[in-house]
């Protein structure tokens, strides 16, 4: 195998080994993916100032998040059935995460519950919450959360209904992928991923199974996540939850000033400027080029970060001088567990920071956190 040097090369390597429903599920967004599409591009468009002549000696990635010392401004996302990209895909990414020095953040949608990888890790992480219509489920969830002892809540607000992704119906997604004809032919060009799953017993929603009213099988889960997502979701019910939780919490899905001003003067800890990797509200901006305008709606009153498109770190920088205090990452991370598993994670994370450690010095500064407007051409 060549060296990775960059993401894309664990993407293509991921696109190679992983299952075609799992590799399109992870590379796809809504509708015409345009908002897929221009999360990357858009990047491009913000240009770097170059400075020589600076002391580069005694660099540092090192920063803070909601108070948390981080090896480098970066938090692992949430990701949907992220135990289908790899066996125990999620318990893999919160250990490489936890031993690179960043968050993990485990969906509601994980392979691994949340009692799967809180003993595999013996670590604090994150847990990102979708609001279900079964009220006792989602109290439910909240208390075991603390009970792993998750260090924040994650409240995702942008999916209160499912965007459409033409891929995921064509491929007839389900977890553990269905048998059929189809899925039987791709699968037998994926003797390294089938190998893995066949050594572990997650191969289902496992924060589900087992644990809401009437999921007892492949059908019925289906048919429960289908209905479940609550199209009621509004600021009376997400304060009852961040009464519920009393612990740190974390607002995902916050794309426009005024719901971020809201946010604000709700009371939460951080902000995250996503729209959900492109995959709900096709043709909405991409998030770099709203995050100024989030950034000055709310100035310093809360935590702001960005998550989709992230793909390198200078990715990581352009958003850190455009305002955000940290970043998350998804597909990024993705690639890397579908191609090697868990040291693909961090093969990824290594990328991402040795690319913010040689752009940073280029640009004159010696701590990620001293990036600002000052390192764009024209402020940005």
């Amino acid at each position: 195998m060549p060296p990775v040097t960059c993401i894309d090369d664990l993407k293509q390597l991921h696109r190679r080994r992983a299952p075609r429903m799992f590799y399109d599920y992870c590379e796809s967004g809504s509708y015409t993916e345009q908002t897929f599409r221009e999360n990357v591009s858009d990047f491009a468009k913000v240009r770097f100032r170059q400075r020589v002549a600076v002391d580069m000696s005694g660099r540092s990635t090192a920063s803070t998040m909601l108070g948390q010392p981080v090896s480098m401004p970066v938090a692992l996302a949430p990701i949907g059935m992220l135990g289908m990209q790899h066996a125990d895909g999620e318990i893999l990414a919160a250990r490489a995460a936890r031993d690179f020095g960043v968050p993990y953040t485990l969906s509601t949608m994980s392979i691994c519950s949340i009692e799967d990888v809180a003993e595999a890790t013996g670590a604090p992480f994150w847990f990102q919450l979708y609001v279900m219509r079964d009220q006792d489920y989602t109290a439910a969830l909240i208390e075991r959360a603390r009970a792993a002892q998750c260090s924040a809540l994650v409240l995702t607000l942008d999916l209160q209904i499912l965007g459409q992704r033409h891929k995921d119906i064509k491929n007839d997604l389900t977890a553990p992928p269905r048998l059929t004809v189809k899925n039987l032919i791709n699968l037998a060009t994926k003797p390294r991923w089938c190998w893995n799953m066949a050594q572990t017993k997650r191969r289902t929603f496992r924060n589900i199974v087992g644990h809401a009213k009437g999921v007892d099988d492949l059908h019925s889960l289906m048919r429960w996540t289908d209905e479940q997502f609550d199209p009621k979701l509004d600021w009376a019910k997400v304060a009852r939850i961040r009464d519920q939780w009393g612990g740190k919490l974390i607002l995902k899905g916050i794309l426009d000033e005024e719901d971020a001003r809201i946010a604000a003067d709700f009371g939460a800890d951080a902000i995250i400027v996503s729209n959900h990797g492109g995959r709900q509200l096709d043709g909405a901006l991409s998030t770099i080029r709203m995050l100024p305008r989030i950034v000055a709606a709310v100035g310093d009153r809360v935590e702001v970060w960005m998550d989709s498109g992230i793909r390198s770190g200078q990715d990581v920088l352009k958003a850190l001088a455009l305002g955000a205090k940290g970043t998350m990452i998804g597909r990024s991370y993705v690639y890397g567990l579908g191609a090697m598993g868990g040291p693909g994670v961090t093969k990824a994370l290594q990328v991402i920071q040795r690319e913010i450690d040689v752009t940073m010095a280029l640009l004159g500064e010696r701590s990620v956190q001293d990036v600002g407007r000052q390192n764009l051409v024209d402020g940005g």
